[in-house]
């Protein structure tokens, strides 16, 4: 069974900086693409950014330029580095891993920025 494990949230001031990390257990493959998505309160979910099996990565405009993706899709393992965190920032953050046939979410780890 796979299983999706979130790490690195917290609580953090404006311009501060947290580093997300997921790592996968068990296996998947063929997988299109891992990526992060966020939900704030009162709000949908919504995507951040994610890393194509090619390595290719794509940014929500939000935070284009602040936040950087980076994983290894043979290690199972995603990463997030979040830099000029603004309070707008303030949300759950998802792993997510889509392969062929499959959909696999983490339960998320809260990141909260104070202004």
């Amino acid at each position: 069974q796979v299983q999706l494990v979130e790490s690195g949230g917290g609580l953090v001031q404006a311009g501060g900086s947290l580093r997300l990390s997921c790592v996968a257990s068990g296996n998947i493959f063929s997988i299109n693409f891992m990526g992060w998505y966020r939900q704030a309160p009162g709000k949908q979910r919504e995507f951040v950014a994610h890393i194509n099996s090619g390595g290719v990565p794509v940014y929500a405009d939000s935070v284009k330029g602040r936040f950087t993706i980076s994983g290894d899709n043979a290690k199972l393992s995603l990463y997030l580095q979040m830099n000029s965190l603004k309070a707008d920032d303030t949300a759950v953050y998802y792993c997510r891993v889509l392969s062929i046939g499959d959909d696999y979410w983490g339960q998320g780890t809260q990141v909260t920025v104070s202004s």
